[in-house]
């Protein structure tokens, strides 16, 4: 059973940095897609950014497009989101997920739903 537990959340002003990690353990397929979705109160799980264990291709929302930085460290079995500039509007709780990586050549889903397994959840506040 795979587990995630992530950390690194907290309070930052605007135009400020936080890395969360990851650190994934009990695997049961040979490689992941690994990522994070955020989730604002009264608002749906959204897709922030997520990476192909074996070849490191990375995806990301629009919105966190040159903020955000996500990476992996296949000997620590985390993966990293590194957050600058961040904006009130990041302000969410950030969960990290997991699925089966998919064949090559094909892109991951950008969907929560379609991943199975989930950390706790990390609060991420930014004042303004």
């Amino acid at each position: 059973q795979v587990q995630l537990v992530e950390s690194g959340g907290g309070l930052v002003q605007a135009g400020g940095s936080l890395r969360l990690s990851c650190a994934v353990s009990g695997r049961t397929f040979s490689s992941y897609v690994i990522g994070w979705f955020s989730q604002a109160p009264g608002k749906e799980r959204e897709f922030v950014a997520v990476v192909l264990e074996t070849s490191g291709r990375t995806y990301y929302a629009d919105s966190v497009k040159g903020r955000f930085t996500i990476s992996r460290d296949t000997a620590k079995n985390t993966v990293y989101l590194q957050m600058n500039s961040l904006k009130p509007e990041d302000t969410a709780v950030y969960y990290c997920a997991a699925d089966r990586e998919p064949f090559i050549g094909v892109s991951p889903s950008l969907v929560s739903s379609d991943y199975g397994y989930w950390g706790q959840g990390t609060q991420v506040t930014v004042s303004s």
